[in-house]
């Protein structure tokens, strides 16, 4: 475990180790969750490689959010055609 001290100005200074297992850079930014217990969760930025999968998890689904199959999103799709052509869109 790694002990950081917070300042008189409220900041904390990240350790070497810490930034390193963050891979982070100078003007990075942080993202810090709060959790319920107390603890904070920090979360670096992840580099951006240029592939679809880093569209990957960007979306938030709601708990309880039923899931559509490929079938149940084509039907959408076919049917959002469907009333563009009603429309002469």
């Amino acid at each position: 475990m790694v002990t950081l001290t917070l300042t008189a100005k409220n900041q904390l200074t990240l350790r070497k180790e810490v930034v390193k297992h963050l891979g982070l850079k100078p003007g990075d930014k942080v993202e810090a969750e709060l959790r319920p217990d107390g603890r904070v969760e920090l979360t670096a930025p992840k580099p951006k490689t240029g592939h679809i999968s880093d569209a990957f998890g960007i979306i938030k689904v709601k708990p309880g959010t039923p899931h559509l199959s490929i079938d149940d999103m084509n039907e959408v799709i076919a049917e959002g055609w469907a009333e563009m052509g009603r429309r002469g869109l």
